[in-house]
């Protein structure tokens, strides 16, 4: 492990130097490649840096506990050290697994309203209100991407984006079935339901990641329907891309403009793309067991969001908190912290073995 961080600082003194360099500076594409590296081994670097200095004065401690005078100090001194430095080995354990190359990436998520009718529809609508407000919190924006919302409020398909820095990293874990039980508002007899509402999340594809031939595309434009403003249902705005050699088919009707809706289509249209390929990628590697805690399966029932009791509780890692309210308010971090450390243990274990 430390030959490896001894490469990664040395590295990363390396990046200092060239970010420094005027010849660099002036290239502003290679300038931007290089600060990019160099910013990704700041974290374990400055890490590495703390445990070395730890190791130095444990040894440097070891020295004085001959002086008497010093003993008692010393030795309190050293167990403090001796924490510091097992805390910091784990840390730099973690830091040096392998990175989810899309983590920094802006993400995709869509919502459908699954089994419960107009009930899930209306949940649908509680999960795009709980991301939104989850991207408040951390500085985030979204942008609306398409919708097909119902006449109570709620979404039969809502896709929209989430940008900025680490937004994958922190929103990867929410693919899966939501399960809600509670009274619904079309129910007038008082007894609780349940229904379910699906999630996606999809890394946003940059442009040289996913090369579409124009070929291979169907573009059909028509009048759109439902809600939306005085122009919406008198232009033909909205916009169907279809991805023939894989059947996919994405529809843009929010904007007003033809050109913006194809341009929101595209970029749905990518992303599922690139996901299809990382998919591809991923049952080609022969995996010997199923992470425990994964970013992937839509099948999969993930959550319970229980009304009655208050509870949001999560499947994969037996999580249960009693202040539903806070959390479809945004206030997530408490699962979603416990998901990455849980998903780190288990890479852990698997690095181990």
């Amino acid at each position: 492990m430390f030959d490896k961080l001894d490469f990664i600082e040395e590295k990363y003194e390396e990046l200092s130097k060239k970010i420094s360099d005027p010849e660099v500076i002036a290239d502003a594409q290679l300038f931007q490649r290089y600060c990019k590296e160099h910013n990704s081994l700041e974290q374990i670097v400055t890490t590495y840096r703390e445990y070395k200095d730890v190791v130095k004065r444990i040894d440097e401690d070891k020295e004085l506990l001959n002086d008497k005078e010093m003993k008692e100090l010393v030795e309190e001194e050293l167990k403090e050290l001796e924490e510091d430095k097992v805390k910091l080995e784990g840390e730099l354990k973690v830091l040096l697994l392998p990175k989810d190359p899309n983590d920094e990436k802006n993400v995709f998520i869509e919502i459908r309203g699954g089994t419960g009718g107009e009930e899930a529809a209306l949940f649908a609508g509680d999960l795009f209100r709980m991301y939104t407000r989850y991207a408040e919190r951390h500085n985030y924006k979204v942008e609306m991407m398409s919708s097909n919302p119902t006449d109570l409020g709620g979404f039969k398909e809502v896709i929209f984006m989430v940008k900025g820095k680490g937004a994958y990293s922190r929103l990867k874990y929410e693919s899966g079935v939501h399960r809600v039980q509670r009274v619904p508002e079309t129910e007038a007899g008082g007894r609780i339901h349940t229904s379910a509402s699906t999630v996606a999340v999809l890394p946003e594809a940059e442009d040289v990641e996913i090369d579409i031939n124009q070929n291979d595309l169907r573009i059909d434009v028509y009048r759109a329907s439902g809600h939306g403003g005085q122009c919406v249902n008198t232009t033909d705005s909205a916009v169907r891309i279809t991805h023939i050699p894989t059947g996919l088919v994405v529809t843009c009707q929010d904007e007003k403009s033809q050109l913006k809706n194809k341009e929101k289509a595209m970029k749905v249209l990518k992303a599922r793309l690139y996901e299809m390929e990382l998919e591809k990628q991923k049952s080609e590697i022969a995996q010997e067991r199923k992470s425990q805690v994964g970013s992937g399966d839509r099948s999969e029932r993930i959550r319970t969001y229980n009304f009655p009791q208050g509870r949001v509780t999560d499947h994969r890692i037996g999580m249960t908190l009693y202040r539903l309210e806070a959390f479809l308010d945004g206030d997530m971090d408490e699962i979603i912290d416990a998901l990455i450390t849980a998903d780190q243990a288990e890479k852990l274990k698997e690095l181990g073995e």
